[in-house]
C-alpha cells in the first residue's frame, strides 16, 4: 500500500474537487434538454429516486474502493481482490475505467472548447450582432463545427488548460483550482437564477419542474432518468476512485457522498430554472434539437437587458463546469501512469494529456464531415456518425454502465460487509441501519438498476 500519496487537504478540498468532477455539461445541458422532454415533475422526481438508489450507493462504494486501497482504479482492483474469487481478473475493471477517462476527454474536450470561443465572441460583441439575426448565428454554428482549424484550436486550448491543472498535482493543482471555480461556479449560477426571476416564464418553469404529472411519464423517461442519475455523478469511470484515494481517513465518507450528491442535484435544477425562464418566456421550440445552448439561448439573452454581460457569463460558467470534469478524467489516466508504471507527477500529466489532444483531433475533424450536431448521447439521446459518435456511444452506453455494474458488484459481493462497514464509519461514526439500507442497495438494487441501463441498450432502447 502506497504510504506517501498525497491527500486533501480537508474534506471541503475532497467535496469540492468531487463536486467538480460530477458538475459538468451533463448538469447544464443534458439535465434540462431531457427533462424538458420528458415533461417536467414527474420525471424530476424519478431522477431523485435514482440518485439515492444507484448514483449516492455507488459513488460511495467508489470511494470506499478508493480510499481502502490508496490507489487508483487498477491499483486499487488488483490490491483489494488478492486472494479473492476472481483474483486478478478484477483489475479488468481498473482498465476499463482508465479507458473510459481516456476515451470521454478526448471529445469531451471537443465539447467544452466550444465555450471558448463563444466566451471571446461575448465579450467582443460579435455574438451580439450574430443572436440579432437568428439565421445567421445558426449558420456561423454550423461553419464553426465544420472548421477543422477552429475545432482543433479550441480543443487544444481546453487541453490545454485541463493538462496545466493536473500537472502541479492534487493539492496545488486540482484541489487550489476547485476551491476557486466551484465558488465562482455557484455566485455565477445563483445570479443567473435571480436574473431569471423576473422574466415572465420564471412561475411557469417553477411549476412545470416541481408539480408532478404522472400520465406523461414514459417507461423510456423512467429509464433515461435512472440512466442520468448514474452518469451525472462521474461513475462506473474510476474518477470518483481516484479522487477517493486522495481521501483522509478522518474524514466521513457518507457525509462527503450526500453532499456531492446535493450539489450535483441542486446545479442540475438551478440550470433548468435558467433555461426554462428563457425558453417558456419566448414560447421556444426547442424539442428538434440538443444545440439550444449554442444556437437558441444567445439570441434570446439579447432580447433580455444585458444580454451581452449575462450570456458572457453564462458561457464562462458552462467553461467553468466542463474543466473541473475534464481535470478530473485527466487525474484517472494520470495517475494510473503514475500508480503502475512509475511515472512522475509531471511527465504522466504531460504525456497521457498530449496522448488525449490527438486522439481527441481525429474527434474534432470528424464533426466536419456531420456538418451539423443535432443530438449527442453527451446531450441528447442519439449519437452523430464519425469518430466523435462513435467514441460517445461507446463511453456513455458501454464502458460506464458495465464498469459501474462491476463497481457495485465487486463492493457488494466480494468486499466482506465489515470491511466496508470499517470504511464507512471511519472518520464517521456509527451508520446504526443506515449501513444496512447501503447494503441492500449497493448487493441488490444499483446492479439490477444499471443491469437495466445495459439491457436497454442491448435491446436498443433509447434510454439516454
Amino acid at each position: 500500500m502506497t504510504t506517501s500519496r498525497a491527500q486533501w487537504s480537508s474534506r471541503l478540498g475532497f467535496v469540492l474537487a468531487a463536486a467538480g468532477s460530477a458538475i459538468g455539461l451533463g448538469n447544464l445541458w443534458k439535465f434540462p434538454y431531457i427533462t424538458l422532454e420528458n415533461h417536467g415533475g414527474a420525471f424530476v422526481l424519478v431522477y431523485l429516486a435514482a440518485i439515492a438508489v444507484v448514483g449516492a450507493p455507488i459513488m460511495a462504494a467508489e470511494i470506499i474502493l478508493g480510499r481502502k486501497s490508496q490507489l487508483s482504479p487498477v491499483g486499487a482492483f488488483g490490491l483489494l481482490a488478492r486472494g479473492r474469487p476472481g483474483g486478478a481478473r478484477w483489475r479488468a475493471v481498473g482498465y476499463l475505467g482508465v479507458l473510459a477517462g481516456f476515451v470521454i476527454l478526448s471529445y469531451y474536450s471537443v465539447v467544452a472548447g466550444w465555450t471558448i470561443r463563444y466566451i471571446v465572441m461575448a465579450a467582443s460583441g460579435r455574438l451580439g450582432e450574430l443572436a440579432h439575426h437568428p439565421e445567421a448565428l445558426q449558420g456561423f454554428f454550423g461553419a464553426f463545427l465544420a472548421s477543422p482549424g477552429e475545432q482543433v484550436l479550441c480543443h487544444s486550448l481546453f487541453m490545454a488548460a485541463t493538462v496545466g491543472v493536473v500537472y502541479f498535482g492534487v493539492g496545488r493543482g486540482i484541489e487550489r483550482t476547485a476551491r476557486v471555480l466551484m465558488p465562482l461556479l455557484f455566485a455565477i449560477l445563483f445570479a443567473l437564477v435571480v436574473y431569471s426571476i423576473p422574466t415572465p416564464g420564471f412561475g411557469r418553469a417553477v411549476v412545470f419542474l416541481f408539480r408532478p404529472s404522472f400520465a406523461e411519464l414514459t417507461a423510456g423517461g423512467v429509464l433515461e432518468a435512472l440512466g442520468h442519475s448514474f452518469f451525472t455523478l462521474s461513475l462506473g469511470m474510476g474518477a470518483m476512485l481516484t479522487y477517493g484515494s486522495y481521501m483522509r481517513r478522518q474524514d466521513s465518507i457518507p457525509h462527503a457522498t450526500l453532499t456531492i450528491c446535493v450539489l450535483d442535484t441542486l446545479i442540475a435544477i438551478m440550470a433548468c430554472l435558467i433555461m426554462y425562464s428563457i425558453i417558456f418566456s419566448f414560447d421556444l421550440e426547442v424539442s428538434k434539437s440538443s444545440t439550444i445552448l449554442f444556437t437558441t439561448i444567445p439570441v434570446v439573452f439579447f432580447k433580455l437587458p444585458g444580454g451581452a454581460i449575462v450570456s458572457g457569463l453564462f458561457y464562462l460558467l458552462v467553461a467553468f463546469a466542463a474543466l473541473t470534469s475534464t481535470i478530473s478524467l485527466l487525474e484517472v489516466v494520470s495517475s494510473y501512469t503514475i500508480d503502475e508504471l512509475g511515472w512522475g507527477r509531471r511527465r504522466a500529466s504531460l504525456t497521457m494529456g498530449f496522448a488525449i489532444w490527438v486522439f481527441g483531433v481525429f474527434s474534432a475533424l470528424s464533426l466536419g464531415s456531420v456538418g451539423s450536431l443535432s443530438r449527442i448521447n453527451l446531450i441528447g439521446r442519439e449519437s452523430t456518425t464519425g469518430v466523435f459518435g462513435t467514441l460517445d456511444y461507446l463511453a456513455s452506453n458501454w464502458f460506464l454502465p458495465v464498469g459501474g455494474l462491476l463497481i457495485a458488484l465487486f463492493a457488494g459481493w466480494v468486499l466482506t460487509g465489515r470491511e466496508c462497514r470499517d470504511e464507512l464509519e471511519g472518520g464517521h461514526g456509527g451508520l446504526g441501519w443506515s449501513y444496512g439500507v447501503w447494503r441492500f442497495l449497493i448487493r441488490f438494487a444499483s446492479p439490477a438498476a444499471v443491469g437495466a441501463i445495459i439491457v436497454s441498450v442491448i435491446l436498443g432502447a433509447e434510454y439516454q
